[in-house]
């Protein structure tokens, strides 16, 4: 396996994870968010600290948006 292709398995995985994590922050309970996740989404701009906490970025909202209303489909291979 590629690096490329361990990185869009990440991707993936995380970008599956998204709905989830940012219920988690809704419910004040981003302690819960999977090991190593925060870090990855921070990385990706996905989230961000603000004030002492975790947000969505845009680029996390957008792709929040996409994944809860069904417009990201999946990569075929």
């Amino acid at each position: 396996m590629t690096a490329a292709s361990t990185l869009a398995l990440r991707r993936e995985s995380l970008r599956d994870a998204l709905p989830s994590c940012v219920d988690l922050l809704r419910l004040r309970r981003a302690s819960e968010i999977e090991a190593g996740h925060i870090e990855d989404y921070v990385a990706l701009d996905w989230l961000e600290w603000y004030a002492g906490g975790l947000r969505l970025t845009v680029v996390g909202e957008n792709i929040h948006r996409q994944m809860t209303h069904g417009h990201l489909s999946k990569p075929r291979g």
